[in-house]
């Protein structure tokens, strides 16, 4: 009896290592210490010389249930762009600069292409965020987990100046709210898409008109990355006063997450068009309008709120990062929540 008979190949580990060094490499900061192999990721923080006050930030996160998508679809090259972004963007929603990432693959078996093409989706995700991949960890569950299945995690860390933590303190009636288009479901919502949809190959397959695509194609689409809209918005002197990462939970959930007591958001809805795949769910599912308000981010996957003289010039810095936004609402005195209008 061996450790591999047991059903772990520490061969097979030390093959994805290699194969996926190449796409580690590719994120590198200067202030990443070594390289990948150690037993932590080292990174220089003296590096940070232009904050008065730095403030560390965490963020950690998986997929979800999305990770179902990839295996049937055998498409794997994209899901760790979910993971990274989840992470990441919850870091610029406090005002932060993601600094570094560090992933967990845990595997029924481990097909070190597929562990390296998995890590590619990592790195890029890693690569739109400005973000060094510094380390993680592909850990073999052989019979705890199907042998074709796998499950895909992370965690970041960030540095904002204490000064420029967005906390949503002074956010007050007459601010307006400025969402940011979404790329799709993002990576939230799955465990009721797939009750929706059987998840097949021959379903994810089926081409819709109205989607202009194959439903697999739309619902794989990763999560857009904010990290470079929102330090656009900063670098243009735009003092961002309330953030809100749109994951489970939709607005009714996130929204008043960014919001101080005795004020309340209000959202037309008829400010943006709801991406088609929001309407296709919700019609294949007969599933009320608040419930898709409360589950998915129905188009906007972030939504910022700035003083109502700032809009035009971040909506301009937005636009110059490469996505899309909408001038979507307001504050109001009230009492702590959202309102959809």
């Amino acid at each position: 009896m061996d450790y591999k008979k047991a059903g772990v190949d520490i061969e097979a580990g030390y093959k994805s290592v290699e194969l996926m060094k190449k796409h580690v490499k590719e994120t590198m900061r200067p202030e990443v210490l070594g390289g990948l192999g150690g037993f932590a990721g080292a990174f220089d923080l003296s590096a940070i010389k232009n904050m008065d006050e730095p403030v560390l930030l965490s963020g950690t996160d998986g997929c979800g249930t999305k990770v179902k998508l990839a295996f049937v679809m055998d498409k794997h090259d994209t899901i760790g762009i979910d993971a990274v972004a989840m992470c990441v963007n919850d870091i610029a929603c406090s005002g932060g600069e993601p600094l570094f990432f560090l992933d967990y693959i845990a595997c029924g078996k481990n097909y070190p292409e597929k562990i390296a093409t998995i890590v590619s989706g990592v790195a890029e995700g890693c690569k739109q965020s400005e973000c060094a991949l510094v380390g993680g960890e592909t850990a073999e569950h052989p019979g705890l987990m199907p042998v074709d299945d796998y499950d895909l995690a992370g965690f970041a860390v960030g540095v904002v100046d204490k000064k420029d933590i967005i906390d949503g303190s002074t956010i007050k009636p007459g601010d307006t709210l400025i969402g940011i288009a979404s790329s799709g479901v993002h990576s939230n919502g799955f465990s009721l898409v797939r009750k929706v949809f059987e998840i097949t190959k021959e379903s994810l397959d089926t081409y819709y008109d109205e989607l202009g695509k194959t439903l697999g194609e739309a619902l794989i689409e990763p999560t857009r990355i904010y990290v470079k809209a929102l330090k656009n918005v900063k670098n243009a002197g735009v003092k961002i006063k309330g953030c809100s990462h749109i994951t489970g939970g939709g607005f009714y959930e996130n929204v008043p997450r960014m919001l101080p007591e005795g004020v309340k958001a209000v959202i037309q809805k008829e400010s943006y068009k709801v991406p088609a795949i929001f309407d296709l769910i919700a019609k294949n599912g007969d599933i009320a309008e608040e419930m898709m308000y409360n589950t998915f981010n129905m188009g906007l996957g972030m939504v910022i709120a700035v003083d109502e003289a700032d809009v035009e010039k971040t909506m301009a810095a937005i636009e110059a990062a490469g996505d899309t936004c909408y001038k979507v609402g307001h504050v109001e005195a009230g009492d702590k929540g959202v309102e959809l209008c």
